[in-house]
């Protein structure tokens, strides 16, 4: 079965989404921009989810991480928690 591996920030608004998208696109740490912003508790782990299975997390998530380029930022991804930064840091079929 297919596993992934991810981390994310979340964030209330799709605006401060894109603004975190654009420090981070301009050289700023990812982990460190979680543990100041993100609205997750593993924000304080630098937004780290550790590796999951299709069907644990919502599938607007879901969508992104089994199917998104790997090493690279998406975002905005809306859920019902608010907006999310996702970076995939490995994924196995």
């Amino acid at each position: 079965m297919a596993t992934a591996s991810a981390r994310h920030i979340l964030v209330e608004t799709e605006d401060e989404c894109n603004t975190l998208k654009a420090k981070i696109e301009g050289g700023d740490d990812f982990a460190a921009v979680a543990k100041e912003h993100s609205k997750c508790p593993s924000g304080q782990q630098g937004g780290a989810l550790g590796e999951f299975r299709p069907g644990q997390m919502v599938k607007e998530f879901d969508d992104v991480v089994f199917s998104a380029e790997i090493k690279k930022v998406h975002g905005p991804v809306q859920t019902q928690f608010g907006y999310h930064l996702i970076e995939i840091t490995g994924r196995a079929d």
